[in-house]
């Protein structure tokens, strides 16, 4: 196991340890370096585990514009060491998980849609603060672009302001609960908050790995009668009938379309597309029957295009619409998760496989193969 230290060092630095993306596809690396004393609204919190997501990888391959070198990861869940002077409602030893950031102040903020924040490309992608300022720096004292998610988790320690930081009961498993920060929360919230599919509706997760799962899992919870989830790899579709799918699709076997239409007798009410594929969501709107809704929540490059007949769009009063982080209110929906998990209704620690930190570049791999849905990279304090 990677050994991590809780160290301060000079100007009042704690040194940590830090998986670091060097450079546009290249592995990332294991170094020491220092963080910061929290300031103002935020606090430090000492990562117990953290998650790995589709997004930092293709941000580590600069699908999105990060800058490098950089510490990322977004599923963080750990301890508050230390708080800032504004801090109001986060005490030393709260149990917390990590998620985006938002502003809590512009118009989307307000109406309670932080997904949607006014500044959420700066403050999550911006490799800073909104001023451009770094909280970590290597061990030679250069500053490492950071504020990932308004957090950068791939550390021992992480900067997260109070609004990102949730509170979380004592007596949840800790190290399992990052990845409901980011992908799990997304899945789940995109069926949940965003679509509100209804009981008795039927639902099609075009796609079935961590994100898409936990829609299975939410249509469940959330009574739709039938649950299809399509993919192409035998074993998650095997994996989505213990979640809760009534319906299994392999779609390099038959053709989607055509087996969702004849399962529900035309097409169905809701659909989400997780896979990132343009040719997946293109198809899958001609899953949906009259009146249905098709959400969005997988990221290709930027510039993407998908095709699709404006008129089967029209005529058939279908909806398309994109979905970040399932438009959730994190400091109550992910409670609300840990509760369904807890009551054994969420059972998304199916999904996960544990690695130690220096073991980031085989989780990446495992994740990118399909060997492993949601690799969570744990930390020996």
């Amino acid at each position: 196991m990677t050994t991590s230290t809780s160290t301060t060092t000079a100007a009042g630095f704690r040194a940590i340890t830090a998986a670091v993306a060097t450079a546009k596809g290249e592995p990332f690396a294991i170094r020491q370096a220092r963080i910061r004393a929290p300031k103002d609204d935020e606090v430090l919190v000492r990562v117990v585990a953290t998650g790995l997501c589709h997004t930092d990888l293709i941000v580590r391959d600069q699908y999105y514009p990060v800058p490098l070198p950089a510490v990322l990861g977004h599923e963080g869940a750990g301890v508050v060491e230390e708080t800032g002077p504004a801090v109001k409602n986060l005490k030393v030893g709260d149990h917390v998980v990590l998620t985006y950031g938002a502003c809590g102040y512009c118009a989307s903020c307000s109406g309670g849609h932080g997904a949607y924040c006014q500044h959420f490309f700066g403050l999550n992608f911006g490799g800073g603060d909104l001023e451009g300022r770094n909280a970590i720096e290597d061990d030679e004292g250069r500053p490492l672009h950071d504020h990932f998610f308004a957090q950068s988790s791939f550390a021992s320690f992480a900067i997260a302001r109070e609004n990102n930081a949730i509170k979380v009961p004592r007596d949840a498993p800790l190290e399992l609960l990052g990845p409901l920060g980011c992908g799990i929360q997304t899945g789940a919230g995109a069926v949940i908050n965003s679509l509100k599919v209804r009981p008795g509706s039927s639902f099609a997760s075009l796609g079935a790995g961590a994100v898409g799962l936990s829609a299975v899992m939410a249509a469940r919870v959330a009574g739709a009668a039938t649950i299809i989830a399509v993919d192409v790899v035998p074993s998650r579709l095997t994996l989505a009938k213990e979640l809760g799918a009534t319906h299994t699709v392999n779609s390099r076997e038959v053709d989607m379309i055509e087996a969702i239409r004849e399962i529900t007798g035309g097409g169905v009410d809701f659909a989400l597309e997780s896979t990132g594929r343009a040719e997946v969501l293109s198809q899958g709107i001609e899953t949906l029957g009259r009146l249905g809704a098709m959400g969005v929540v997988g990221a290709p490059p930027l510039g993407t295009l998908a095709q699709f007949d404006i008129n089967s769009l029209l005529l058939n009063g279908r909806t398309i619409r994109g979905i970040v982080e399932g438009d959730s209110v994190p400091q109550i929906f992910i409670p609300q998760l840990v509760q369904l998990y807890q009551q054994g209704r969420f059972p998304f620690d199916k999904l996960v496989r544990f690695y130690p930190l220096d073991q980031i570049n085989q989780a990446a791999e495992d994740s990118s193969s399909g060997v492993t849905l949601k690799p969570i990279l744990r930390f020996a304090h």
